[in-house]
């Protein structure tokens, strides 16, 4: 029997059993939630663009700040993890992070309304505490598989949101309500959310299955020292340029998607957002299998094998891009959607599988450094959506060429700084005493 103050070498995700696993499900479903909160205004895009007369410069700006504010929150967020614990750390940034996203009505111009998309960013920097959660309460054996389902579970939520805030939109109108009004109250329900989820956080989550920081000894809860000299290591950039070609391109097409689909095939707002969640949707088991093939494959050949697993991903992806920029009608459209959504997710997962292990002693520091790199990716593809001078799907045949190129970064980048039988040992499951 497993005893309860160490790190799981199972994942069971019917079960609520222990501090590990009730983590675990709190951890993912407090993301999920976040993306309601950063998300939620993407759907409803169509209303705001025309009430607030946006341009597609502005509207290019807003892109960006809905992920630049979450570069420097991740970075901040990863550290905190080491040293605060990611207990006090979500639950603080929850009921931070609320305070934008309801008050996000407020805005009557673009300059306000861009103001408070810069600060909704920061609530991005969720997805770093997932991943330092998993990463302590699951041993190194499904480690990867554990980050890839709870950010999987998790991200989730981008597809829900599509979907479902449209709906609450909608609600909203049938009360009596004008569009005017209607977009501004729907997102008053994220910020509530996210208030409820901060409680169940500090209550009944632990930051490691021995406990808190500050409920156990002193020499096991003082954090390491950051060792700064790791940034040295190109491994760490590598996976950060990974990851945002991966969650960078993600959250991209869930600023756009909604708005590309009204404008290329004259969707209504409702219909968009709902083929704009099937992206989403995507996450409930793309990314748990890009996790779990990596951890299979690095039983057997190391952290080498999961490069070139990666690499491939990567390589499926910008080809599925490629395909979904060409897409004439809905029908194609959709099916090259789901095909670059498939290999995208994996990409995720297959990341933060190789995270934890390029230095265990700094999991949270390198988790936000590869979580920010998503979060560039992120702001510089909105770069692309702002140009007057190109098109929607011409940004998406950049992305693609890029992604494709990232694929041979990646297959050349020397992952295993060991042999591959020593690497691969170190992934197999822990001993239980």
């Amino acid at each position: 029997m497993t005893p309860s103050n160490i790190p799981l070498t199972k994942l069971n995700v019917f079960s609520l059993k222990g501090v590990q696993m009730r983590t675990f499900h709190i951890t993912w479903l407090t993301f999920f939630i976040c993306f309601f909160g950063w998300f939620g205004l993407a759907p409803l895009m169509p209303t705001i663009k025309q009430e607030l007369n946006l341009t597609k410069s502005q509207i290019g700006n807003i892109v960006i700040a809905s992920v630049s504010g979450t570069i420097v929150a991740r970075l901040i967020i990863g550290r905190l993890c080491d040293s605060w614990g990611p207990r006090k750390t979500y639950t603080a940034l929850l009921l931070l992070g609320a305070l934008p996203v309801t008050f996000v009505g407020l805005a009557n111009d673009y300059a306000t309304f861009l103001l408070f998309r810069l600060a909704i960013s920061i609530i991005g920097a969720s997805f770093v505490i997932t991943q330092f959660h998993t990463s302590v309460m699951f041993a190194a054996n499904i480690k990867g598989t554990a980050n890839a389902v709870a950010g999987g579970w998790g991200n989730l939520g981008g597809g829900i949101t599509n979907m479902t805030m449209p709906l609450v939109f909608a609600a909203i109108l049938g009360l009596g309500y004008t569009s005017q009004q209607a977009w501004r109250y729907a997102m008053i329900l994220p910020g509530l959310l996210m208030l409820l989820a901060a409680f169940l956080y500090y209550r009944y989550t632990k930051d490691t299955p021995e406990g808190n920081y500050d409920e156990i000894k002193r020499e096991k809860k003082a954090a390491p020292k950051t060792n700064y000299s790791i940034l040295k290591d190109w491994r760490i950039w590598a996976l950060a340029l990974a990851y945002a070609m991966g969650f960078g391109m993600e959250i991209t097409f869930d600023n756009v998607a909604a708005l590309h689909f009204v404008q290329a095939f004259k969707l209504s707002q409702s219909s968009a957002g709902f083929w704009a969640g099937v992206f989403g949707l995507m996450n409930l088991f793309a990314r748990a299998l890009g996790g779990i093939f990596s951890d299979k494959i690095g039983k057997k050949q190391g952290m080498r094998g999961k490069g070139i697993f990666l690499a491939l991903m990567l390589l499926l992806e910008g080809i599925g891009l490629l395909l979904f920029a060409k897409a004439g009608t809905l029908p194609l459209a959709i099916i090259s959607m789901i095909s670059f959504a498939l290999f995208l997710k994996m990409v995720n997962g297959a990341t933060y599988a190789m995270t934890p292990f390029i230095h265990s002693k700094n999991i949270g520091l390198i988790s936000g450094i590869v979580g920010a790199g998503g979060n560039v990716g992120g702001m510089l593809f909105g770069f692309l959506f702002k140009s007057d001078s190109i098109t929607y799907a011409e940004a998406f045949r950049y992305i693609g060429f890029t992604v494709i190129a990232v694929s041979f970064i990646i297959l050349f980048t020397r992952f295993a700084k060991r042999s591959t039988t020593t690497a691969a040992a170190s992934l197999q499951p822990a001993s239980v005493a």
